[in-house]
């Protein structure tokens, strides 16, 4: 069966989240991160888009982007074709690194844009990696907090929202959600975290990876 095509238009906002194949861990180290951003970096070079808000987790990554003039599928092919080779040939990995069509929901709303923002850079306290959102260096968040000229999202579009000062109510709006202990409803259930499966250090350990057949190596999974 054909698969049903995603609605986009030049501007579309989404919730991206691509994970990896069987739930494998796509990121062994600081390295793999750091690279991932890099590709990151020159995919938005190559097929312009905003990203709004981004998390690398340890087995799956979030990103919110406001399309220009490509549609995310080409966005995505290039972002996941290119990091894949690396990872690939860095680990001398067989076989798909992500698992399938990446998950795409489209933000058609304000408050959803706010939510989905909030949502990803809580991902890693849910996920229980950290006690509070600004220790996890592989997310936006600190782009948002402190600004960086350089950096890889534009937060502008989700700041506008809120009054002066603008980065303080944005954390106070972020943080609130530490405290409410509940799920987004506006958060399709297919960009959640399953139950169980967050990235906690703890069970990563004991869960069971299947060998690769070129270096059979003992994975953690996130």
């Amino acid at each position: 069966m054909a698969r049903k095509p995603r609605v986009w238009y030049p501007g579309a906002c989404y919730h991206i989240m691509c994970r990896g194949n069987h739930r494998h861990n796509i990121f062994r180290d600081d390295e793999d991160r750091e690279v991932y951003l890099y590709v990151l970096r020159q995919v938005i070079d190559a097929k312009p888009f905003i990203l709004l808000s981004y998390c690398l987790m340890t087995n799956h990554v979030h990103l919110q982007m406001e399309t220009v003039d490509l549609a995310p599928g080409i966005i995505m092919k290039m972002l996941n074709q290119k990091y894949a080779i690396y990872f690939n040939r860095k680990y001398r990995f067989v076989g798909q690194l992500m698992q399938g069509r990446f998950q795409a929901e489209i933000i058609d709303t304000d408050r959803y844009q706010l939510e989905i923002s909030r949502y990803i850079h809580l991902n890693p306290v849910k996920a229980r990696m950290v006690p509070l959102p600004e220790e996890h260096k592989w997310s936006s968040y600190e782009e948002y907090l402190v600004g960086n000229p350089n950096g890889l999202c534009q937060p502008e579009k989700i700041l506008q929202y809120f009054s002066p000062p603008k980065i303080k109510r944005y954390r106070e709006f972020v943080e609130a959600g530490l405290r409410w202990h509940t799920t987004p409803v506006d958060v399709p259930v297919n960009l959640l975290l399953d139950v169980g499966e967050e990235d906690d250090p703890a069970a990563e350990q004991n869960r069971e990876q299947p060998a690769n057949p070129a270096e059979q190596p003992n994975w953690a999974e996130g």
